[in-house]
């Protein structure tokens, strides 16, 4: 045979087009031209290949071997391809004794044959399971690929591994069910170590069972980040759907998964002197997941939230919306899912005491308002929930008894959590306008403190919107259907400083 196809997987986004590898030997001078948009990396796998069937103890074919990867138009990067091509040239050349077509190779080549971790496995074997065929990766990345297609996934250590599972002289294993997918043992800190601060526990629970966006604001050290650290200690895990997204972004971004804990929601907290590109996303194409998209099904959490850069604070408004991330460059675009929950922390001032009964502040009326502003309404009026953590009096810290434990309060929102997806198919933060105006039951009380909040606090539409989420779950927390005039007092309450404008201005 002079003509052979073997097939893989291109990396763009989450996901994993197919690419056909078509080999073909012809007569001639000895020579290997790799067409089809390869890129640099790509095209460097002609040393590899050809180092790695020689040295696997195969003959390297003495003609003119033309490697086409379709289609033409779609870019390729990396060594992933280094595996398809090998077997491709070795399937041409006649020393394949079996068939290659329902098989897929992702892996990179060392020089003495093996097979080599390329990562971004998940989304190549998710695609090859949804094509009917089974795939063929490094040992390394056979766990993440078995996630999604368990028995459908070969690891293979070195290539000529490879050519004795195909003649039938030692099959490979696929790997099977992961018996890593127990539920790693939690390690995460604990909400009843966070004495008195019953209003910021309170916020922190609702926010929970919603999935809603919360801000955090006092001087510091009276907890703040302390609160946002056990966020994740009150969400239940995610679904298998929700996970494999989240996942996917973790292993195309090469951080890796930790296989054991895969199910748990995820908890960024990066440094407030980040970049936009490193929030949002960005580099060179394909462009990288930023921290938005890293926390996607999980847990934003932004401390000094005024510190940061204000391009990046301005650069959230549209993920925060939309819950996705499109990044363009002049070769093409990539999308990332974004569908994040954010807990953000700030001082009220910069010295930190405005409004500190113990403590005078020392900034200027000017200072406080240009600090404050450096938080724009559109951005404010994304989040759901802003609380205020005072400092306590250390009677307060030293006699107050020890709190709710997270596992506790975890089982309330649990059962908040499973009471909105039963009724409307997903939590709170998922539900849309349409959605909020079907789900949303207001009794005739409500109904009439709606109206008089509306006008009162001059509430926007998306701020209608986020003030109903939170009564909304509030409602749940209570076990109730409809939305009474406590639920919606109570939210009123915990968005009242967002409302009126005090969050962002010296009032």
């Amino acid at each position: 045979m002079t003509l052979a196809i073997a097939w893989a997987r291109a990396a763009v986004g989450i996901t994993a087009p197919e690419v056909r590898v078509e080999v073909h030997i012809a007569m001639g001078l000895p020579s290997l031209a790799l067409v089809g948009l390869p890129r640099t990396e790509v095209r460097e796998s002609r040393a590899r290949v050809y180092s790695a069937i020689t040295n696997s103890g195969f003959l390297f074919p003495s003609g003119r071997i033309t490697v086409n990867m379709a289609p033409a138009d779609l870019p390729k990067g990396g060594g992933r391809f280094d595996l398809a091509i090998a077997m491709g040239i070795l399937a041409a050349s006649g020393q394949v004794n079996g068939d290659i077509e329902h098989l897929e190779f992702v892996g990179e080549l060392t020089l003495g044959g093996e097979i080599r971790s390329v990562g971004a496995v998940l989304t190549a074997a998710y695609a090859a399971r949804e094509a009917a065929r089974e795939i063929v990766v490094p040992v390394a990345d056979s766990q993440e690929a078995a996630l999604v297609h368990p028995f459908g996934t070969y690891p293979a250590t070195r290539l000529c591994d490879i050519l004795e599972h195909l003649s039938g002289r030692a099959a490979l294993a696929p790997v099977g069910p992961c018996l890593t997918l127990s539920p790693a043992p939690l390690n995460l800190p604990d909400l009843a170590a966070i004495r008195g601060q019953s209003a910021p526990r309170r916020a922190l629970e609702i926010a929970a069972a919603g999935g809603l966006n919360l801000l955090l604001s006092g001087p510091p050290g009276t907890g703040k980040s302390m609160l946002a650290e056990r966020l994740p200690s009150l969400l239940p895990d995610l679904s298998e759907e929700h996970a494999l997204e989240a996942a996917a972004v973790r292993s195309v971004s090469g951080e890796g998964l930790d296989i054991s804990s895969w199910r748990r929601p995820q908890m960024r907290a990066p440094h407030h002197s980040l970049s936009t590109p490193a929030l949002i996303g960005g580099g060179a194409h394909p462009p990288a997941p930023g921290e938005v998209s890293l926390a996607h099904r999980g847990v934003l959490f932004l401390d000094e939230l005024p510190e940061l850069p204000r391009t990046a604070l301005e650069a959230l408004r549209e993920p925060l919306e939309v819950r996705r991330v499109t990044l363009s460059r002049s070769k093409g675009s990539v999308t990332y899912p974004a569908a994040f929950q954010l807990i953000a922390a700030m001082n009220p001032c910069p010295c930190g005491h405005y409004g500190d009964p113990t403590r005078q502040c020392r900034c200027s009326p000017e200072q406080v308002q240009r600090y404050r502003n450096k938080l724009s309404g559109p951005l404010l009026d994304r989040f759901d929930i802003a609380v205020e953590v005072p400092r306590l009096a250390p009677h307060e810290l030293i006699q107050t008894p020890v709190a709710e434990s997270s596992s506790s309060v975890a089982s309330r929102v649990a059962t908040a959590r499973e009471l909105a997806i039963e009724r409307c198919g997903g939590i709170v933060a998922d539900l849309d306008g349409e959605q909020l105006n079907h789900y949303c039951y207001l009794a005739k009380d409500a109904s009439e403190l709606l109206e008089q909040a509306t006008d009162a606090l001059g509430l926007s539409p998306r701020g209608l919107n986020r003030l109903l989420r939170v009564a909304r779950t509030i409602a749940d927390l209570a076990g109730g259907q409809d939305i009474d005039a406590a639920h919606l007092a109570e939210a009123i309450n915990l968005r009242r400083g967002l409302d009126s404008g005090q969050w962002s201005t010296c009032s």
